[in-house]
């Protein structure tokens, strides 16, 4: 008899990821899962010798930053809250170490920066 075994989506997601880091597409990476599936990410990081950082993300989910060591030193430095709760410069950062989209994150930036700015004078 053959058993089939689905690989959830989270899983697959993860897998491209490390793909794409092994490549060079990437020099860091930040997967998002639910807290399931956390010790499955961190045997796949271990059984490659794949360096990684995990951070809560709410009561049900959490976030795995993996990649070249030097981008997780700093992460250690900068995400030392929750996402939500970074100043502007931090979330800056840290899109660009992930590889966003320039342009947008200087966007983003000047769109919190305001907001920032507009809640401190009130």
């Amino acid at each position: 008899m053959r058993t089939i075994t689905t690989i959830p989506i989270e899983i697959k997601v993860l897998m491209n990821h490390i793909y794409e880091l092994n490549k060079g597409v990437r020099q860091m990476v930040l997967f998002t899962c639910n807290k399931k599936y956390g010790k499955q990410a961190v045997e796949r990081h271990e059984s490659q010798g794949i360096p990684y950082v995990l951070q809560p993300a709410g009561r049900q989910n959490l976030n795995v930053y993996f990649g070249r060591r030097e981008c997780l030193d700093a992460i250690r430095l900068i995400v030392t809250r929750p996402l939500n709760q970074l100043t502007p410069e931090e979330d800056f950062i840290l899109g660009a170490m992930l590889g966003y989209d320039i342009c947008a994150q200087c966007q983003r930036y000047c769109q919190r920066k305001c907001k920032e700015n507009c809640i401190n004078k009130n």
